[in-house]
Protein backbone atom coordinates (compact mmCIF):
# COMPACT_ATOMS: atom_id res chain seq x y z
CA UNK A 1 0.00 0.00 0.00
CA UNK A 2 1.17 3.71 -0.85
CA UNK A 3 0.93 4.94 2.15
CA UNK A 4 1.49 8.71 1.26
CA UNK A 5 -0.86 8.74 -1.84
CA UNK A 6 -3.28 7.22 0.95
CA UNK A 7 -2.95 10.37 2.74
CA UNK A 8 -3.27 12.67 -0.04
CA UNK A 9 -6.31 11.36 -1.57
CA UNK A 10 -7.78 11.49 2.16
CA UNK A 11 -6.73 15.28 2.30
CA UNK A 12 -8.10 16.08 -1.25
CA UNK A 13 -11.05 14.39 -0.09
CA UNK A 14 -11.14 16.76 2.70
CA UNK A 15 -10.23 19.97 0.83
CA UNK A 16 -13.01 18.83 -1.68
CA UNK A 17 -15.66 18.70 0.72
CA UNK A 18 -14.85 22.44 2.36
CA UNK A 19 -14.52 23.80 -1.32
CA UNK A 20 -17.70 21.97 -1.76
CA UNK A 21 -20.09 23.73 0.99
CA UNK A 22 -18.91 27.37 -0.51
CA UNK A 23 -21.89 25.94 -2.94
CA UNK A 24 -24.04 24.98 -0.40
CA UNK A 25 -24.64 27.82 1.61
CA UNK A 26 -27.78 29.86 1.28
CA UNK A 27 -26.92 33.44 1.88
CA UNK A 28 -29.76 34.64 3.55
CA UNK A 29 -28.92 31.81 6.68
CA UNK A 30 -25.49 33.44 6.24
CA UNK A 31 -26.45 36.40 6.57
CA UNK A 32 -29.27 35.74 9.66
CA UNK A 33 -26.81 33.45 11.29
CA UNK A 34 -24.17 36.67 11.69
CA UNK A 35 -27.10 39.31 12.47
CA UNK A 36 -27.87 37.26 14.82
CA UNK A 37 -24.40 37.31 16.78
CA UNK A 38 -23.90 41.49 16.02
CA UNK A 39 -27.11 41.85 17.75
CA UNK A 40 -26.21 39.28 21.06
CA UNK A 41 -26.39 41.49 24.29
CA UNK A 42 -25.09 38.04 25.81
CA UNK A 43 -22.41 35.25 24.73
CA UNK A 44 -22.52 32.96 22.18
CA UNK A 45 -22.89 29.64 23.62
CA UNK A 46 -21.81 26.64 21.18
CA UNK A 47 -22.68 23.00 21.86
CA UNK A 48 -21.81 19.88 20.35
CA UNK A 49 -21.80 16.13 21.62
CA UNK A 50 -18.68 14.08 20.83
CA UNK A 51 -16.05 14.94 18.20
CA UNK A 52 -18.77 17.92 17.45
CA UNK A 53 -18.23 18.96 20.60
CA UNK A 54 -14.63 19.11 20.05
CA UNK A 55 -14.82 21.12 17.17
CA UNK A 56 -17.63 23.45 19.46
CA UNK A 57 -14.66 24.01 21.66
CA UNK A 58 -12.84 25.21 18.48
CA UNK A 59 -15.18 27.53 17.66
CA UNK A 60 -15.68 28.98 20.84
CA UNK A 61 -11.88 29.82 21.23
CA UNK A 62 -11.68 31.17 17.83
CA UNK A 63 -14.46 33.67 18.63
CA UNK A 64 -13.54 34.56 21.98
CA UNK A 65 -10.29 35.13 21.33
CA UNK A 66 -11.48 37.53 18.16
CA UNK A 67 -13.91 39.89 19.90
CA UNK A 68 -16.64 37.74 20.35
CA UNK A 69 -17.34 36.43 23.99
CA UNK A 70 -18.09 32.73 23.59
CA UNK A 71 -18.27 29.17 25.68
CA UNK A 72 -18.38 25.81 24.53
CA UNK A 73 -21.08 23.72 26.13
CA UNK A 74 -21.31 19.84 26.22
CA UNK A 75 -24.98 19.17 25.50
CA UNK A 76 -24.67 15.78 27.96
CA UNK A 77 -23.63 18.20 30.88
CA UNK A 78 -25.89 20.98 30.37
CA UNK A 79 -28.75 18.79 30.83
CA UNK A 80 -26.86 18.24 34.58
CA UNK A 81 -27.05 21.78 35.68
CA UNK A 82 -24.57 23.06 32.98
CA UNK A 83 -27.77 24.61 31.91
CA UNK A 84 -27.55 27.19 34.36
CA UNK A 85 -24.62 28.81 32.11
CA UNK A 86 -26.89 29.99 29.14
CA UNK A 87 -28.71 32.84 29.62
CA UNK A 88 -31.37 34.85 27.87
CA UNK A 89 -29.21 37.27 25.73
CA UNK A 90 -26.99 34.60 24.65
CA UNK A 91 -27.06 33.12 21.02
CA UNK A 92 -26.65 29.26 20.72
CA UNK A 93 -24.86 27.55 17.97
CA UNK A 94 -25.82 23.56 17.35
CA UNK A 95 -23.50 21.57 15.78
CA UNK A 96 -24.59 17.83 14.50
CA UNK A 97 -24.43 16.12 11.74
CA UNK A 98 -27.36 14.47 11.43
CA UNK A 99 -29.22 16.93 13.04
CA UNK A 100 -30.69 14.55 15.39
CA UNK A 101 -28.46 14.47 18.53
CA UNK A 102 -30.56 13.12 21.05
CA UNK A 103 -28.49 15.15 23.63
CA UNK A 104 -28.88 18.28 21.48
CA UNK A 105 -32.48 17.45 20.72
CA UNK A 106 -33.64 17.45 24.70
CA UNK A 107 -32.19 21.01 24.92
CA UNK A 108 -34.07 22.50 22.56
CA UNK A 109 -37.47 23.10 24.75
CA UNK A 110 -35.14 24.29 27.71
CA UNK A 111 -33.63 26.89 25.44
CA UNK A 112 -37.31 28.11 23.60
CA UNK A 113 -38.21 28.51 27.04
CA UNK A 114 -35.24 31.10 27.45
CA UNK A 115 -36.05 32.52 24.14
CA UNK A 116 -32.75 31.79 22.78
CA UNK A 117 -32.13 32.29 19.18
CA UNK A 118 -30.37 29.29 17.56
CA UNK A 119 -28.05 28.59 14.63
CA UNK A 120 -27.60 25.05 13.60
CA UNK A 121 -24.63 23.98 12.06
CA UNK A 122 -26.31 20.97 10.68
CA UNK A 123 -25.32 17.74 7.98
CA UNK A 124 -29.37 17.13 7.36
CA UNK A 125 -31.08 20.52 6.39
CA UNK A 126 -34.43 18.97 6.89
CA UNK A 127 -33.35 17.63 10.33
CA UNK A 128 -35.37 18.55 13.43
CA UNK A 129 -31.97 20.59 14.05
CA UNK A 130 -32.42 22.58 11.56
CA UNK A 131 -36.40 23.24 11.86
CA UNK A 132 -36.10 24.04 15.64
CA UNK A 133 -33.01 26.97 14.48
CA UNK A 134 -33.64 31.16 13.66
CA UNK A 135 -30.35 30.12 10.83
CA UNK A 136 -29.17 26.81 9.55
CA UNK A 137 -25.50 26.24 8.01
CA UNK A 138 -25.22 23.35 5.62
CA UNK A 139 -22.42 21.51 6.51
CA UNK A 140 -23.61 18.58 4.38
CA UNK A 141 -21.22 15.91 2.99
CA UNK A 142 -21.15 13.32 -0.05
CA UNK A 143 -18.84 10.79 2.09
CA UNK A 144 -16.35 11.02 5.30
CA UNK A 145 -12.52 10.53 4.85
CA UNK A 146 -12.87 7.13 6.50
CA UNK A 147 -12.31 4.06 4.56
CA UNK A 148 -15.60 2.77 6.21
CA UNK A 149 -17.45 5.62 5.69
CA UNK A 150 -17.88 5.81 9.32
CA UNK A 151 -15.34 7.93 11.81
CA UNK A 152 -16.60 11.71 11.72
CA UNK A 153 -13.57 12.84 9.69
CA UNK A 154 -14.82 15.13 6.80
CA UNK A 155 -17.64 15.98 8.15
CA UNK A 156 -15.69 17.75 11.27
CA UNK A 157 -13.64 19.66 8.89
CA UNK A 158 -16.61 21.38 7.42
CA UNK A 159 -18.03 22.22 10.66
CA UNK A 160 -14.74 23.86 11.89
CA UNK A 161 -14.11 25.59 8.55
CA UNK A 162 -18.04 26.87 8.60
CA UNK A 163 -17.07 27.97 12.25
CA UNK A 164 -14.47 29.96 11.01
CA UNK A 165 -16.09 31.68 8.13
CA UNK A 166 -18.59 32.70 11.00
CA UNK A 167 -16.39 33.73 13.55
CA UNK A 168 -13.87 35.62 11.50
CA UNK A 169 -16.93 37.23 9.22
CA UNK A 170 -17.77 38.36 12.85
CA UNK A 171 -14.41 39.67 13.87
CA UNK A 172 -14.74 41.80 10.77
CA UNK A 173 -18.00 43.41 10.55
CA UNK A 174 -17.27 44.15 14.69
CA UNK A 175 -14.02 45.98 13.11
CA UNK A 176 -11.63 44.35 15.42
CA UNK A 177 -8.57 45.68 14.76
CA UNK A 178 -4.59 43.97 15.55
CA UNK A 179 -4.46 46.55 18.22
CA UNK A 180 -7.30 44.38 19.79
CA UNK A 181 -6.02 41.28 19.16
CA UNK A 182 -3.49 41.62 20.69
CA UNK A 183 -5.09 42.74 23.92
CA UNK A 184 -6.61 38.89 23.78
CA UNK A 185 -3.29 37.43 23.50
CA UNK A 186 -0.63 38.93 25.40
CA UNK A 187 1.98 36.06 25.70
CA UNK A 188 1.98 34.88 22.20
CA UNK A 189 4.65 36.46 19.95
CA UNK A 190 2.37 37.70 17.50
CA UNK A 191 0.43 40.02 20.78
CA UNK A 192 4.06 41.12 22.18
CA UNK A 193 4.48 42.45 18.29
CA UNK A 194 1.52 44.02 18.68
CA UNK A 195 1.09 45.40 22.61
CA UNK A 196 5.01 46.01 23.17
CA UNK A 197 6.02 49.38 23.17
CA UNK A 198 9.25 51.19 23.25
CA UNK A 199 8.46 53.39 26.09
CA UNK A 200 8.18 49.30 27.67
CA UNK A 201 12.02 48.43 26.85
CA UNK A 202 13.54 51.54 26.55
CA UNK A 203 16.41 52.46 28.93
CA UNK A 204 16.02 55.92 30.18
CA UNK A 205 19.24 55.63 32.21
CA UNK A 206 21.66 56.96 30.27
CA UNK A 207 21.71 60.59 30.48
CA UNK A 208 22.81 63.34 27.55
CA UNK A 209 25.99 65.13 27.36
CA UNK A 210 25.93 68.82 26.20
CA UNK A 211 27.26 69.56 22.82
CA UNK A 212 30.23 71.50 24.38
CA UNK A 213 31.58 68.65 26.09
CA UNK A 214 35.12 67.80 25.48
CA UNK A 215 35.58 64.69 23.58
CA UNK A 216 37.66 62.64 26.92
CA UNK A 217 33.98 63.33 28.83
CA UNK A 218 32.19 62.13 26.12
CA UNK A 219 34.03 59.02 26.05
CA UNK A 220 33.47 59.04 29.82
CA UNK A 221 29.75 59.55 29.81
CA UNK A 222 29.93 56.28 26.92
CA UNK A 223 31.80 53.97 29.10
CA UNK A 224 29.40 54.77 31.73
CA UNK A 225 26.23 54.18 30.18
CA UNK A 226 27.29 50.73 28.89
CA UNK A 227 25.47 51.58 25.68
CA UNK A 228 27.80 51.90 23.50
CA UNK A 229 26.11 55.57 22.73
CA UNK A 230 24.90 59.04 24.16
CA UNK A 231 22.55 61.20 23.15
CA UNK A 232 23.56 65.29 22.79
CA UNK A 233 21.15 67.83 23.46
CA UNK A 234 20.90 71.14 24.87
CA UNK A 235 20.25 72.39 28.28
CA UNK A 236 16.62 72.04 27.67
CA UNK A 237 16.43 68.55 26.51
CA UNK A 238 16.14 68.56 22.82
CA UNK A 239 18.30 66.22 20.99
CA UNK A 240 20.66 67.73 18.46
CA UNK A 241 22.75 64.56 17.97
CA UNK A 242 23.56 61.01 18.84
CA UNK A 243 27.63 59.76 19.39
CA UNK A 244 28.20 56.02 18.88
CA UNK A 245 31.28 53.91 19.06
CA UNK A 246 31.17 53.63 15.43
CA UNK A 247 30.91 57.68 15.67
CA UNK A 248 34.49 57.28 17.78
CA UNK A 249 36.20 55.35 15.27
CA UNK A 250 35.40 57.69 12.23
CA UNK A 251 36.63 60.77 14.35
CA UNK A 252 39.97 59.10 15.75
CA UNK A 253 40.52 58.02 11.75
CA UNK A 254 40.47 61.57 10.47
CA UNK A 255 43.99 63.01 10.07
CA UNK A 256 45.86 66.24 11.58
CA UNK A 257 42.33 66.83 14.12
CA UNK A 258 42.77 68.52 16.59
CA UNK A 259 42.04 66.33 20.13
CA UNK A 260 42.19 69.60 22.25
CA UNK A 261 38.95 71.48 20.92
CA UNK A 262 37.00 68.54 20.08
CA UNK A 263 33.80 68.71 21.99
CA UNK A 264 30.59 66.43 21.34
CA UNK A 265 28.82 68.62 18.83
CA UNK A 266 31.99 67.80 16.33
CA UNK A 267 31.39 63.91 17.20
CA UNK A 268 27.81 63.53 17.37
CA UNK A 269 25.74 62.81 13.74
CA UNK A 270 23.17 65.49 13.13
CA UNK A 271 19.07 64.98 13.43
CA UNK A 272 19.76 60.97 13.84
CA UNK A 273 16.75 58.38 13.40
CA UNK A 274 14.98 58.59 16.27
CA UNK A 275 11.48 56.88 17.45
CA UNK A 276 9.07 57.91 19.96
CA UNK A 277 8.15 56.39 23.42
CA UNK A 278 4.23 55.40 21.97
CA UNK A 279 5.87 53.61 18.89
CA UNK A 280 5.54 49.81 18.58
CA UNK A 281 8.84 48.24 20.01
CA UNK A 282 8.28 46.02 16.67
CA UNK A 283 8.18 48.75 14.41
CA UNK A 284 11.32 50.52 16.21
CA UNK A 285 13.22 46.98 15.19
CA UNK A 286 12.30 47.16 11.49
CA UNK A 287 13.12 51.20 12.08
CA UNK A 288 16.73 50.02 12.87
CA UNK A 289 17.28 46.87 10.85
CA UNK A 290 15.36 47.48 7.10
CA UNK A 291 18.11 50.15 6.12
CA UNK A 292 21.18 50.11 3.96
CA UNK A 293 23.40 50.37 6.61
CA UNK A 294 22.15 48.73 9.83
CA UNK A 295 22.26 50.41 12.95
CA UNK A 296 21.63 48.86 16.62
CA UNK A 297 20.32 51.82 18.65
CA UNK A 298 17.79 54.48 18.53
CA UNK A 299 17.41 57.70 20.55
CA UNK A 300 13.55 57.63 21.99
CA UNK A 301 12.10 61.16 22.04
CA UNK A 302 8.56 62.96 22.52
CA UNK A 303 7.13 64.95 19.77
CA UNK A 304 9.13 68.03 20.45
CA UNK A 305 12.37 65.83 19.62
CA UNK A 306 13.21 66.04 24.19
CA UNK A 307 15.48 63.25 24.82
CA UNK A 308 13.89 60.57 26.88
CA UNK A 309 16.03 57.34 26.43
CA UNK A 310 17.57 55.03 24.22
CA UNK A 311 16.11 51.54 23.04
CA UNK A 312 19.02 48.48 21.50
CA UNK A 313 18.10 45.65 18.77
CA UNK A 314 18.67 43.00 21.38
CA UNK A 315 15.94 44.39 24.17
CA UNK A 316 13.48 44.24 21.41
CA UNK A 317 14.75 40.97 20.09
CA UNK A 318 15.08 39.46 23.94
CA UNK A 319 11.83 40.59 24.70
CA UNK A 320 9.92 39.37 21.23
Amino acid sequence: MDFVEEAKLILKVEADAVYASIERQKPEQLQRSIELMLDCKGKVVVIGVGKSGIIADKIAATMTSTGTTAISLSASDAMHGDLGAIHREDVVITISNSGETEEILSLLPHLKLRKNKIISIVGNIHSTLAHAAEAVIDASVDKEACPLNLAPTTSTTVALALGDALAMTLMKAKGITSEDFAINHPSGKLGKRLALKVSDLMSVSVAAVSPDMPWSEVIDAMTDGKFGAVVVADENGHMKGIITDGDVRRIVQIQNISMSSLTAQNMMTKDPIKTLPDNLAYDALQLMEKRSSQISILPVADANDKYLGLIRVHDIIGRL
